[in-house]
């Protein structure tokens, strides 16, 4: 697990979102590949899910290595989401970059499902994604961000302020025992 390395010492006060729920949140001054320059190469940047093509979202899953999931449960996770940020491909209309983050909208939010379409990776649409949710989660006043990541794609996470085990924190994951035969 990875935290983002933004955790005060004193927490927060407790305070109402900015903004509504999946309201628009605009890229700070600290995001590497502005919105001018995405949208100007043919993409266009969305942060609800309501005409988000899941079949193609699923294309996207199964293209970096997840499993393909069932639509339906794509669509309940999408509903129990605080946050989703998608980058559609203008010339396809088809998602090419995808994050969302849960959490109890006050303190702590976990980044699920960050995927970058294969034939994308490399020209910044991962660190676009990436840099705008974190934005908009800590403009909600969520200051605890976690996120799981295979260890092969750690590095990607590191310069955009996650660090593995802060102050010794480890995290841990339900495991069901096998019944025995």
């Amino acid at each position: 697990m990875l935290l983002y390395n933004r955790i005060p010492s004193i927490p927060p006060p407790l305070q109402k979102p900015t903004h509504p729920r999946n309201a628009a949140v605009s890229a700070t001054a600290t995001s590497a590949v502005s919105d001018d320059s995405l949208t100007s190469r043919g993409f266009i940047f969305h942060r609800t899910a309501a005409t988000l093509n899941l079949d193609h979202l699923n294309a996207v899953f199964v293209a970096v290595g997840f499993p393909r999931r069932d639509p339906d449960k794509i669509r309940l996770a999408l509903d129990h989401t605080d946050a989703v940020l998608w980058i559609e491909y203008e010339k396809t209309k088809r998602p090419v970059a995808f994050a969302r983050a849960t959490g109890d909208g006050v303190f702590n939010a976990i980044i699920w499902d960050v995927v970058v379409d294969p034939s994308f990776q490399g020209i910044g649409l991962g660190k676009a994604v990436m840099e705008r949710l974190v934005t908009e989660l800590l403009e909600k006043g969520i200051s605890n961000i976690a996120l799981y990541s295979e260890p092969r794609v750690l590095g990607f996470y590191r310069p955009l302020g996650f660090v593995a085990d802060p102050g010794g924190i480890r995290g841990m994951v339900y495991k069901r025992k096998q019944k025995k035969k």
